[in-house]
């Protein structure tokens, strides 16, 4: 299981397309980026085929999530602004060409129900699954604890089972990060099983801090032991925010959780 880079996280002391490089001369097998949008596909495409690193993921635009607003994939009144996203990202898929797209399910509106903004996720879901299907793309979504996104619709890996039902698309996948389950106390291992065979993508940041691995709780020896035994194929992503330098802080890059084949 090959340990991929978010660059959106990691070498930020660097401008975006050097981080290309600076991970894979760190040892990471290939990178992804949260909103790559900030720079061409054109120029990401030519530095990604410069230093032979495969991209694995981006995300959809997202509105003004990240600013602390609803985001737009569970609200009724941003369809429209959804299906430009999906369009935009699409513009930058065919160029870019990553492996995996990420679609963040967004907040629930003041005195919106939950069942109606799931409806509208799926919906929205199911269509960005069709349009990136003819790219062999798969489309992910995951959970994200309520303590450091209040509000955020999907929370449980139940929510992740549910939503993958009610999409019932072949290139629909859950996106399992562990730091987001570990921060709500959840049983990484059980998540994992109750997942099993849906997991399209890992990610992953020690708990408490959300730093490097070492630094908290999770046991990322037995996670990768589970994911193994359910026969999960993907990558491992790199996810978290460094406690020093990036450089500084990857020490836990040797270790048996990350070198591991067992």
């Amino acid at each position: 299981m090959h340990v991929i880079a978010n660059i959106s996280m990691l070498f930020t002391e660097l401008p975006l397309l050097q981080r290309i490089g600076a991970a894979k001369q760190a040892g990471f097998f290939g990178v992804e980026i949260q909103f790559p949008y900030e720079v061409s596909a054109l120029a990401l495409k030519r530095e990604l085929d410069e230093q032979q690193m495969p991209l694995y993921l981006i995300n959809l635009p997202v509105g003004d999530l990240m600013q602390g607003g609803l985001g737009l994939a569970c609200q009724a009144k941003r369809r429209t602004e959804f299906a430009e996203a999906v369009d935009t990202a699409l513009e930058y898929a065919v160029i870019a060409k990553p492996k995996m797209v990420n679609v963040l399910a967004g907040r629930l509106a003041q005195g919106q129900a939950w069942d109606e903004a799931f409806s509208i996720l799926a919906a929205n879901v199911r269509d960005t699954a069709q349009a990136f299907s003819r790219m062999h793309t798969k489309v992910l979504c995951e959970a994200i604890n309520p303590l450091d996104m209040p509000g955020f619709l999907l929370n449980t890996p139940e929510h992740l089972l549910l939503l993958l039902k009610e999409v019932a698309r072949p290139n629909c996948f859950a996106q399992l990060d562990l730091y987001h389950l570990a921060r709500q106390q959840i049983d990484v291992t059980m998540a994992i099983e109750k997942l099993a065979g849906q997991i399209g993508h890992v990610q992953f940041a020690d708990c408490p801090g959300r730093n490097e691995p070492g630094t908290g709780t999770i046991d990322f020896l037995q996670i990768r032991k589970k994911l193994y035994e359910i026969n999960y194929q993907g990558v491992w992503a790199a996810e978290y925010c460094p406690s020093s330098t990036t450089l500084d802080a990857l020490a836990w890059l040797d270790s048996a959780a990350f070198t591991s084949y067992v």
